[in-house]
């Protein structure tokens, strides 16, 4: 089904925040658990999590590019070998798949022998590497990391001591990492050195404080569009959560330009157009059970 309509912003959401309603098309309306999309060669590529599939939208319909058995998908990534590459939630490895989706042998475990814990979320650097997060385990432990993909497939530890952690993404000039850390309310971020090593940890945004404490919006993935602004999704633990269904776009200081309204509560990931004119949004409408239903949306990002 596809839909096109106006999302006007939602009662009291505004609360001294620029609000902007969004124009849409939904492109899926029958996806469970949408999340980690991917633009490449025409097409959208997006993982369903309760599905266990890796998803593709060429323009005019959907369907299974590769299905995961145990994978737990969150994310999914084009290396540039053409290979695709997916963060295996479930069963803590990163998924590998070839150019027509056929299984690969997967990554579990780094050069150090350390594994992955809750694999999530995939932002490639200039350089031919590729940053993971692993969110670690749930609850009261403080064990996420982020993990480096080097050019030559080697894959080493580059942070830790992270709650929850999430989506991420590299600045434009390439030297900043962002990192989500879910269940702090927050988004770090790491100076970039040689060989993806990481330092200077600080806090760059308090999302509660970005909201001016009107409840946590539980941020998820995070993307950077060319021009350095910086896009965040969530996903609520409330439907009803005063502000569910917000995308907030920041500036490289942190500060608010607008939000992106959508009518499904949880909009945890996204991706651009190239010409980024268009914001492919993965959202939730079932929060709390399988199979988690939710919509793919392009939205006008003009």
């Amino acid at each position: 089904m596809s839909t096109l309509r106006a999302a006007t912003c939602l009662a009291g959401l505004c609360l001294a925040l620029p609000c902007q309603g969004a124009r849409f098309v939904i492109l899926n309306d029958d996806v469970h658990f949408p999340e980690g999309p991917v633009w490449h060669d025409g097409k959208l590529y997006y993982v369903e999590y309760d599905r266990n599939t890796v998803s593709v939208w060429d323009g005019k319909s959907n369907r299974i590019f590769a299905s995961q058995k145990g994978c737990g998908p969150s994310a999914v990534f084009v290396t540039l070998r053409g290979d695709f590459l997916t963060t295996c939630y479930d069963n803590g490895t990163i998924g590998h798949l070839s150019a027509e989706g056929r299984a690969l042998p997967a990554y579990d475990h780094d050069r150090d022998g350390k594994p992955f814990v809750g694999p999530n979320d995939f932002a490639p650097d200039r350089l031919g590497g590729i940053y993971f997060t692993a969110s670690g385990h749930p609850g009261a432990a403080v064990d996420g990391r982020v993990f480096y993909i080097a050019a030559d497939g080697t894959i080493a530890l580059a942070a830790a001591d992270l709650n929850a952690a999430n989506g991420l993404a590299v600045s434009r000039n390439g030297e900043t990492l962002y990192v989500v850390e879910t269940e702090e309310n927050r988004l770090l971020r790491f100076r970039i050195g040689p060989a993806g090593h990481l330092s200077d940890r600080r806090v760059f945004l308090n999302l509660d404080d970005l909201t001016h404490h009107v409840g946590h919006i539980w941020p998820d993935g995070v993307k950077i569009d060319s021009r350095g602004r910086i896009y965040i999704g969530q996903n609520p633990r409330d439907p009803h959560a005063p502000l569910a269904g917000t995308i907030f776009v920041v500036d490289a200081d942190g500060r608010l330009l607008r939000s992106i309204n959508l009518p499904s509560p949880g909009v945890p990931n996204m991706a651009f157009s190239p010409n980024e004119r268009t914001l492919y949004v993965t959202a939730l409408d079932q929060l709390d059970k399988s199979p988690f239903r939710g919509k793919i949306y392009a939205v006008s990002n003009e």
